[in-house]
């Protein structure tokens, strides 16, 4: 399945194919959760952004998110990220990012600055490393996944916040 990658030191959008080796594990959660998405009719997929600034989790990401129902827009800088979020042009349905990335910002802080603009917008944060950090950084009503995970808990993680739907008070 082809990659969109938008990279701020290469503008347009560069295409690369990734091959899974741990998705048949998960494949058949996968295709249901993706053949009940493609029952809607004249819709568009729901959008995710992504941020990973690793490119092989890249290619892994979008297949699988492809697979659920989700469109993904996967971005290896937060900077670049956050000025795409802000803009407006796309309509995101939740952010999908690292914790640790290149460059001066931390997916921590990229999902703060996300639901300053937007409260309850559902985030999946993913790392290898930073998990002991989650309850002192990580925005409330969040998922982590740990690293290494079943590439289909993205599906779920993300499916789980967004039939959440907002809280009240």
């Amino acid at each position: 399945m082809p990659l969109r990658v938008i990279e701020p030191d290469r503008p347009g959008l560069e295409l690369r194919t990734f091959e899974c080796p741990t998705c048949y594990e998960t494949e058949s959660l996968v295709a249901s959760i993706g053949e009940a998405a493609s029952v809607r009719s004249g819709s568009e997929l729901p959008l995710i952004l992504v941020i990973e600034d690793e490119y092989p989790l890249q290619g892994i990401v979008e297949e699988v998110l492809a697979k659920g129902g989700f469109g993904a827009d996967i971005l290896s800088s937060a900077e670049e990220a956050l000025t795409l979020f802000k803009s407006g042009t796309k309509e995101y349905k939740a952010l999908v990012t690292d914790v640790s990335l290149k460059g001066r910002l931390s997916g921590w802080e990229v999902a703060s600055q996300v639901r300053e603009r937007d409260p309850a917008f559902p985030i999946v944060y993913m790392t290898g490393v930073a998990a002991d950090q989650w309850a002192l950084r990580g925005v409330p009503n969040s998922i982590l996944l740990e690293k290494p995970f079943a590439p289909a808990r993205i599906v779920t993680a993300i499916s789980r916040l967004l039939n959440r739907g907002p809280t009240t008070v």
